[in-house]
Order: C-alpha cells, then sequence, then structure tokens
C-alpha cells in the first residue's frame, strides 16, 4: 500500500494539477483528467481502468476509511493527503467527496485504429451532437453495463474524460473504449468500412427495436436530445423506434442507449 505524504500548503507545487478543478474542466488540463469520489476510485485503481493514474489527494478525515481502497493502489503511487480546509483551498470549492485522483488520458485512438482492433462480433455506440455531460455519462455507464465494445463520438460531443462524465459514467467511461472526433459522417463512411450495419435511433424509424435482429456487427447510432440524428444520416442507415405511450415521444438518450443495449447485446448473447 502506498505511503501518505502530508500536504499543508494549498500552494505545494506537487499538487498543482490539482489547482481550480472548475476552471481548468473548461480549458482542459494537457493530458490529464481528474477523477473523483470512492465509487469511481474503485474503477481508477483496479484493471478495469484502461488509463494510468498518476497521483491521489484525499482529506485527512478520510484517510482511514480509505485503507481498503488504496490496498489495491501499486506502492509507488503519490498519495497526498491534507486538511479539509486546505483542500477546498487547492480545489477551489468544497471537495465534499474528499477523494480525487488525476488520470493521464495518454494518446486518443483514432476510429478506424479502434474499429479495427474489435472482435468479429462487435457491438458500439456513435454519437453525434452530444454535448450534455450527464447524457455522455450515463451513455458510458450503459455501455459498460451492457458490455459495448467502443464508443464513437464526433467532434460536436463532449469529452467523456471530462470530470463530471466521468463520476455520472460511474467510471464507465475509464472502462470502454472510445474515440472522438470528426463529423458524424466521417464517423458512419468508418463504420461501414468496417463491416457495421448501422441502425439509427429515431422516434420515427421504420421498425420497432424490438422487431429489429441485429447483425452481428452493430453500430447503434444516437443523436442529441431534440435535433436527433440528420436526416442525411438516417438515409444511409437502418431506424428503429422505441414504442411510447400514447403520443408521448420523448425519451433520453442515455436511457434510449440502455434500452437499445439491453435488446442488442441480449440477441447477440443467443
Amino acid at each position: 500500500m502506498p505511503y501518505l505524504i502530508p500536504i499543508s500548503s494549498f500552494d505545494d507545487p506537487r499538487i498543482e494539477p490539482y489547482h481550480a478543478i472548475r476552471e481548468r474542466d473548461l480549458v482542459g488540463r494537457a493530458g490529464r483528467f481528474i477523477v473523483e469520489g470512492r465509487t469511481v476510485m474503485d474503477v481508477a485503481l483496479s484493471p478495469r481502468n484502461r488509463f494510468r493514474i498518476g497521483s491521489l489527494l484525499m482529506a485527512e478525515s478520510r484517510a482511514g476509511a480509505l485503507d481498503p481502497l488504496l490496498a489495491q493502489a501499486p506502492d509507488d503511487l503519490p498519495v497526498y493527503v491534507a486538511p479539509q480546509s486546505v483542500l477546498d483551498g487547492i480545489t477551489g470549492f468544497h471537495i465534499h467527496r474528499g477523494l480525487l485522483g488525476i488520470g493521464n488520458r495518454g494518446e486518443d485512438p483514432d476510429a478506424d485504429t479502434l474499429l479495427a482492433s474489435l472482435p468479429e462480433h462487435a457491438t458500439i455506440l456513435v454519437l453525434g451532437g452530444i454535448t450534455n455531460h450527464d447524457n455522455v455519462g450515463g451513455i458510458f455507464r450503459n455501455a459498460a453495463a451492457f458490455g459495448a465494445d467502443a464508443v464513437l463520438l464526433d467532434t460536436a460531443s463532449c469529452d467523456p474524460l471530462y470530470r463530471k462524465a466521468i463520476r455520472v459514467s460511474v467510471g464507465g467511461a475509464l472502462m470502454v473504449p472510445f474515440a472522438r472526433g470528426g463529423a458524424i459522417d466521417h464517423l458512419l463512411d468508418r463504420v461501414l468500412a468496417h463491416g457495421f450495419t448501422p441502425l439509427a435511433l429515431t422516434p420515427a424509424g421504420s421498425t420497432p427495436l424490438i422487431d429489429s435482429r441485429p447483425p452481428a456487427r452493430t453500430a447503434l447510432l444516437l443523436g442529441a436530445e431534440g435535433p436527433g440524428l440528420p436526416a442525411r444520416i438516417m438515409e444511409r442507415s437502418l431506424t428503429v423506434r422505441i414504442p411510447m405511450s400514447g403520443d408521448f415521444d420523448s425519451l433520453n438518450v442515455a436511457t434510449a442507449a440502455g434500452i437499445a443495449l439491453h435488446h442488442v447485446t441480449a440477441i447477440h448473447a443467443r
């Protein structure tokens, strides 16, 4: 188990990466990201995490209770411990969870590299214009829960390694491989080139989801709530819908992703 390193001043240079968390959420961290809270840290310190954790920072009042968690960590991982007042000064606001970590994202793969690495039977998600961090986090949580093989995100979608997205994903964003970049049209081109059949989720879909029989390589396409996927994308895909009660046709995109993933992965498991 790693040694605990006491921090007594918020301007200690060793914990500079933790400074002004909220501001850096907006401008980026030069290849780093923040993980927070016990539940996410359970994933971050486990073999399920695809990224390297560089250090931890915790409130000294929580140090003893977190011994079982720290037992998972490498012995040489820096674990900084500070009084709550110093911790709040470092981050710029009250960290009531009392536990933070710095991750290193490394080099982001491109879509072709990621798709080429997937098995013959694979289920992926393709996100177009999903800018809400809660929705992206929820989608990654569902992707991890139902065993999706990868997620592709267009340039307009938000970063899955944004602090809130990781938290909402309950660590799923650290587990599920993803590639981000390019327009949704480009991602669809790559999906087709790698032998995936695109199923576009839309309330106006031609086939009820429950009646669809997804092929071995299935790509579920999801657009932003409201505008949805562009018509040109749906014209190149099989469109499916999740029937709803009465004339109600509004379903949260993360919820829709979970329903669709359950259906596809259950069929693939047969």
